[in-house]
């Protein structure tokens, strides 16, 4: 009997991956017939474990949190230095794969709930660029909302790079965060 719980997780967690490998690559469009095809097992099999197509993109959003919020708690950002704050960070979103693109893609479309992304994810990465502004490791002038903004729109296009095999998480980790700190100048 106490199989039958641990079955019923591995196949739930099975079909949250695939839906986000699929959602992923394919966006938010991408049927729920697909989903099932992806995760191996039949679409009735699929609604049993998520009745619609809210309840999947519900439990793909809390997987997708509890990850990230898993992943940048254990970059602990606050015992390092900025810089190598950003560098954890970075590998921890790009790890993530393709759950983070898909919690990127509901969050932008005001799909879901983002209270507790809110809270466990955008607080931290808010409390480092406010620490580097402090520290005058960022140029105050430009500001905490155009530098999340800018972090933001290049850990996904790294993501992208990463989930298309173009190169790894520590390549693309480390080249975004050069890139972030340094910018595109020869100089």
């Amino acid at each position: 009997m106490a199989r039958q719980p641990a079955l019923q997780d591995r196949i739930a967690t099975g079909i949250l991956d695939a839906a986000a490998a699929v959602l992923a690559e394919r966006g938010l469009t991408a049927s729920m017939g697909e989903i099932a095809a992806a995760a191996g097992v039949g679409r009735a099999t699929l609604y049993r474990y998520f009745p619609n197509r809210d309840a999947l993109l519900e439990g793909l959003i809390q997987a997708a949190t509890a990850e990230l919020t898993a992943r940048v708690a254990a970059a602990d950002l606050d015992a390092v230095s900025v810089e190598v704050a950003l560098g954890r960070l970075a590998r921890a979103f790009l790890t993530a794969g393709a759950k983070y693109a898909v919690l990127a893609s509901v969050d932008k479309k005001g799909l879901g709930s983002s209270g507790e992304l809110e809270a466990e994810v955008r607080r931290p990465v808010r409390d480092l660029i406010d620490r580097g502004l402090a520290d005058g490791t960022f140029r105050a002038e430009v500001g905490a909302d155009v530098l999340l903004g800018s972090l933001a729109a290049l850990l996904e296009h790294g993501l992208a790079r990463v989930m298309a095999g173009d190169a790894g998480i520590e390549s693309v980790g480390d080249s975004l965060v050069d890139l972030y700190l340094n910018g595109a100048s020869a100089r």
